[in-house]
């Protein structure tokens, strides 16, 4: 089957031959003509298997008829994260160049001030991440009534990230007479429920069985100690014909710390997390894809949807958390029909998670077995009393040379003898001292009520009393007689 089989246009099928494609995937050759007849869409397929130009093609050919309003987008389309948001968007600028349509890209990371400029000039096209979209939705800056299309993209990862509340708070702006399209690469039961609330007599599409990895893809476990597992991933990478590869790691420390580990030993390695902004990410995500950086450390930000020709190897520095994450990071090789290698290194902390992989997939993943690589060996600390000398070092302390003796003292070359001490005049001949002047007299004490004078002591005041006396003071009353 051809692009042309599928009830495209011509200007569109022309933007596709020039991109490089003729045959459409499975899932656009199932999904294109029903979204050109207006049906809603339930689309499961593995990643890599073009789910975007699945939705984006037909939406081209349908939004190419009609006109844009100032604030209110035609058709949106969610996606989980910036960097997904922004790959979709240069899907529809390479395949619209021949359609007179405009898009706005409305994600996090970057000012607002261009992006409401967009939505002011009116928009075909609205790309948004869930959070982005709501801040802006709730300062009045879009209205979603006259949106006619609605894409969720990767809605298994919305899921994970919790975007679940937003997207149906976003369902309820939009109009109820619209086309839903929801693709994923599984179905758990929140987004069966999340469909069957949103969606109207949705057409299900589903190419692969759900969670199932691509076949190009060899994969293989290695099992290691956490302490090992810097060694063992530097060893893969100088031994198993790595072109380009991607690590991936569960959190954001592990990333950093890695790629700065992987460039102290020579490799060409660079970071990718969301501790990063948008300018920073999408600069190391350039590098990689023009080949300046070969190795690419990333969380889970890049394990959907990121799109690198040419990745060879996936590393699973860590076994990721969710099983439905292992497929999703693995895509990232054997696109578009290539083969890829992925392996997962496994501690004694990645059992349990590595079993749930296994299990959801329903197969084994094979061990990978290597020797482990030599470590470099430390050097003992010695005491420095009893460090050995050097072979090249003599084994005794040289004599010193001989001091010169000094010549006896009679020898000795005389003084300059001093100039003799000018004798002092006798006491009576100097001359008299200058009087100084008299000392100022000082003003008088203060009296001695207002001085601050020292309590005096008690026993300086009343005789010490004996045992058992009264010692307190006498009052007057005691004196006088009743009688």
């Amino acid at each position: 089957m051809k692009f042309a089989d599928l009830g495209l246009s011509d200007e569109l099928l022309k933007s596709v031959l020039d991109a490089g494609y003729d045959e459409p995937t499975p899932i656009q050759a199932q999904a294109i003509p029903s979204v050109l007849m207006m049906r809603d869409i339930i689309g499961i397929a593995q990643t890599g298997t073009g789910k975007t130009a699945g939705f984006v093609l037909p939406m081209i050919d349908i939004l190419a008829h009609g006109r844009r309003r100032a604030l209110m987008p035609r058709s949106l389309i969610l996606e989980p994260t910036r960097e997904l948001a922004a790959q979709v968007a240069e899907n529809f600028e390479k395949y619209g160049k021949n359609h007179d349509l405009k898009m706005a890209l409305l994600i996090g990371g970057v000012q607002m001030g261009d992006q409401i400029k967009a939505l002011q000039d009116g928009v075909d096209v609205l790309i948004a991440t869930p959070g982005r979209l709501m801040d802006l939705f709730e300062r009045g800056k879009i209205l979603l009534t006259g949106c006619d299309m609605l894409v969720i993209d990767e809605a298994d990862r919305m899921l994970d990230m919790g975007f679940i509340p937003d997207i149906e708070t976003i369902c309820t702006k939009l109009p109820a007479q619209r086309q839903t399209l929801l693709f994923s690469a599984t179905m758990p039961p929140p987004i069966k429920k999340l469909a069957d609330k949103f969606l109207s007599n949705p057409k299900t599409i589903e190419v692969a069985r759900p969670a199932s990895t691509n076949l190009n893809i060899v994969q293989h476990k290695v099992r290691c100690t956490t302490r090992a597992k810097r060694e063992v991933l530097r060893h893969l990478l100088r031994t198993d014909n790595v072109t380009t590869a991607i690590v991936f790691a569960n959190r954001k420390t592990t990333v950093r710390e890695l790629a700065k580990s992987l460039q102290s030993h020579g490799f060409s390695a660079g970071e990718i997390h969301g501790d990063m902004d948008q300018n920073a990410r999408n600069a190391e995500l350039q590098k990689f894809k023009d080949g300046v950086i070969t190795i690419l450390c990333a969380s889970d930000v890049a394990a959907r949807g990121l799109d690198v020709k040419g990745v060879s190897h996936v590393f699973n520095y860590d076994t990721p958390w969710h099983p439905d994450d292992y497929v999703h990071r693995i895509g990232r090789t054997g696109r578009g029909g290539a083969t890829g290698r992925a392996f997962t290194l496994v501690a004694d902390d990645d059992l349990e998670s590595i079993e749930n992989v296994e299990k959801l997939q329903g197969t084994k993943i094979p061990e990978y077995k290597i020797e482990a690589p030599e470590k470099a060996e430390r050097k003992p600390r010695t005491v420095k009393a009893e460090a050995e000398p050097a072979e090249d070092a003599p084994t005794e302390r040289a004599p010193r040379a001989p001091r010169e003796k000094r010549p006896a003292r009679e020898a000795r070359a005389p003084r300059e003898e001093r100039a003799p001490r000018e004798a002092r005049p006798p006491r009576e001949e100097r001359a008299p001292r200058e009087e100084r002047p008299a000392r100022e007299e000082r003003p008088a004490e203060p009296s001695r009520a207002l001085r601050s004078e020292p309590t005096p002591r008690r026993d300086s005041i009343d005789p010490p009393t004996k045992a058992g006396e009264w010692n307190g003071p006498v009052p007057g009353f005691l004196s006088v007689s009743a009688l």
